[in-house]
């Protein structure tokens, strides 16, 4: 727990400086490389930032004092992908995402590397057998798939923020511009667009079933398939949706609790991987150029979703603390989303 705790904890003061657009290339591009060094440095601190997550740059000293206390093998993960991210970071901080196998190597940096740390935190703790830990590449698709459903989902907030992720070899066959797609003349050109990236980022759901399927411990199933689940279900209320380039699309709040209490085994995730592809299934346009695509993607995820498919879980999970545990985590759940809708009218008010 403490050790993913101060993980978030470090990446977060990481993320704030790449963030941060006050700070200039010639210091943050070395601030980035050499990131992970501050964690063995007790009186390092950064005190310009602008961010308003600025305070776990400003006491980061109290950060990096709990991180050396950690066991040397958590604080050798924890340093070890902090250092590779901050490399990443300062690659494309001058550079956009321009081919798929960018948009892969940009979510890895940020999301992939992610998986990968966790993963080896979960097996260096023994809650996890050592596989987990050592198949970087399903890690990977966990992060990955995670990114890519918030990349999709957020087109038209980086929009208005100035940022672009959507890749250009698959946004350049639909516009001259990425900003053209919020374009009421060209909206059919973008669902289109949109359909083919929802596609692209399913290819990630086999990895991540065969990941959940290795995993025995309740806490940390739990924790990984919960943000899965609402991924996937984010994405089956993005496909062939226009809402996308007009607003912010989101799961209802009970849709959210929903999943919550159920992701709690292999089987279930499989069940709600399965129904949540079909609805995607049932809105593919004929004529949308990704159909095939699509269909053949769905049809690999319902071959490892049904009962008794290729990939059988060892472990079935069904303790009885799960009830107040879930119930614990809708009502967090109902309390943040309460706060981020109030942030929300404040914002939308201050803008009026």
């Amino acid at each position: 727990r403490h050790a993913v705790c101060i993980f978030y904890l470090v990446l977060r003061a990481l993320d704030t400086i790449e963030d941060d657009m006050t700070i200039s290339l010639d210091v943050k591009v070395p601030m980035l490389h050499e990131f992970h060094s501050y964690l063995y440095q007790p009186e390092w601190k950064y005190m310009e930032s602008k961010e308003k997550d600025r305070q776990v740059l400003e006491d980061f000293p109290t950060i990096s004092m709990e991180f050396r206390n950690l066991s040397k093998v958590y604080q050798d993960v924890i340093s070890d992908i902090c250092h590779k991210m901050g490399i990443g970071m300062a690659e494309f901080l001058e550079k956009k995402v321009d081919s798929q196998h960018e948009w892969d190597k940009y979510c890895h940096y940020v999301a992939g590397l992610v998986g990968i740390g966790l993963s080896r935190l979960f097996s260096a703790s023994e809650l996890e057998d050592p596989i987990v830990g050592q198949d970087t590449e399903l890690a990977n698709s966990m992060g990955l798939f995670l990114q890519k459903t918030n990349i999709i989902r957020d087109y038209l907030e980086d929009q208005l923020e100035g940022r672009e992720f959507w890749p250009r070899e698959v946004w350049s066959r639909y516009a001259k511009k990425l900003s053209d797609l919020a374009r009421p003349e060209n909206i059919d050109m973008a669902v289109q667009c949109l359909n083919e990236l929802i596609t692209n980022a399913l290819h990630h759901v086999p990895d991540v079933l065969t990941y959940l399927s290795r995993l025995k411990n309740q806490s940390v199933f739990n924790f990984c398939a919960i943000p899965q689940v609402m991924a996937i279900a984010t994405l089956a209320a993005c496909y062939n949706n226009k809402q996308v380039f007009r607003g912010v699309v989101k799961i209802r709040k009970g849709q959210a609790v929903t999943l919550m209490m159920d992701a709690t085994n292999i089987q279930a995730v499989k069940a709600i991987m399965y129904q949540y592809v079909e609805e995607i299934y049932q809105k593919i346009p004929s004529t949308d150029p990704s159909s095939n695509k699509t269909q053949q993607v769905i049809a690999s995820i319902r071959t490892m979703s049904l009962p008794g498919g290729p990939m059988a879980s060892r472990y079935h999970y069904s303790p009885i603390y799960l009830s107040c545990a879930m119930l614990l985590a809708a009502l967090s759940w109902q309390y943040l989303s309460t706060i981020s809708k109030a942030t929300e009218e404040y914002v939308q008010a201050g803008k009026n």
